[in-house]
């Protein structure tokens, strides 16, 4: 876990309360609220690494447990978690943001990158999108979801603890990670809310391809947009999120030495394409 300034906070939301940590910009000049999702099983502590550089180089910044994730509320109910629900959540959040005067920059890192897209075809206009190793629908065959298919009969007949035994097991670097991370990993994955991890899974074996959707929202509404992946992302493919900017007209960059978590493999790397991205965009 990398140390930062940001002070944890708590967000009204129609879900209840989402638990969150909100980095002050450190520059005279705020250019806009950076909006940080997390990917399935993740939480806001994903991007803690990226909040002090972001004030620092005039952002300020809101990373989130989305709902029903760690140490967010959210309904016991599986469909609420789908990214088209979860989207309006998010959607009204950015609208809140935009209310109090502020310019909006909305990130999604993998489930979450479903969730911000959601969001904007909900109607957010944020001044820019970022889809950090995200896709164009579900996940394709392979590992990530393998395993997600093996962890879902021992969640519903056994709940959260059992899946997250089974999730370890099959994690080739657990026990590599540092005490501190793995302690981390394994509060937040059982302090999640089952319905939620059920209707986020269901999600990634069945979300459609709306990349079309997209390109036309953002196109219409003048939203900037940027797709970023590590250069080893072994969960939907480099060529497949090079494919989706394509089809949505924004530029792609990999990150290097980074799979599928730039934001932890290599935060520095990633902030190198994020923040001369932004700021172009916000000062252009």
């Amino acid at each position: 876990m990398s140390p930062h300034r940001a002070i944890p906070v708590q967000l009204p939301t129609e879900y209840g309360e989402l638990s969150g940590l909100h980095g002050t910009s450190q520059a005279r000049t705020v250019l806009a609220t950076a909006v940080l999702l997390p990917g399935y099983t993740g939480s806001k502590e994903d991007f803690a690494a990226l909040i002090d550089p972001l004030t620092e180089a005039g952002f300020d910044v809101l990373t989130i447990d989305l709902p029903g994730q760690y140490q967010s509320d959210g309904p016991d109910d599986e469909d609420a978690y789908r990214p088209s629900r979860l989207g309006v959540v998010i959607a009204n959040l950015v609208s809140r943001l935009r209310s109090e005067g502020r310019r909006v920059l909305l990130l999604g890192h993998s489930y979450g990158g479903l969730v911000a897209r959601a969001a904007v075809l909900s109607g957010a206009e944020p001044v820019g999108l970022t889809l950090l190793a995200s896709g164009p629908s579900a996940l394709p065959p392979g590992p990530r979801l393998s395993l997600i298919e093996l962890c879902e009969p021992a969640l519903r007949l056994h709940g959260v603890e059992a899946a997250a035994q089974i999730y370890e097991a099959h994690d080739p670097a657990w026990s590599a990670r540092p005490r501190e991370l793995r302690t981390l990993l394994r509060a937040r994955l059982v302090s999640s809310m089952p319905a939620g991890l059920l209707g986020m899974a269901t999600a990634l074996r069945t979300e459609p391809d709306l990349v079309p959707e997209l390109a036309a929202r953002i196109q219409e509404h003048r939203i900037r947009g940027f797709v970023v992946c590590g250069e080893q992302d072994d969960v939907w493919s480099v060529e497949t999120q090079r494919e989706m900017a394509e089809k949505l007209g924004v530029d792609f960059v990999t990150v290097p030495d980074s799979g599928h978590n730039p934001n932890k493999d290599n935060p520095q790397g990633l902030l190198d394409v994020l923040v001369p991205t932004w700021q172009r965009w916000l000062l252009s």
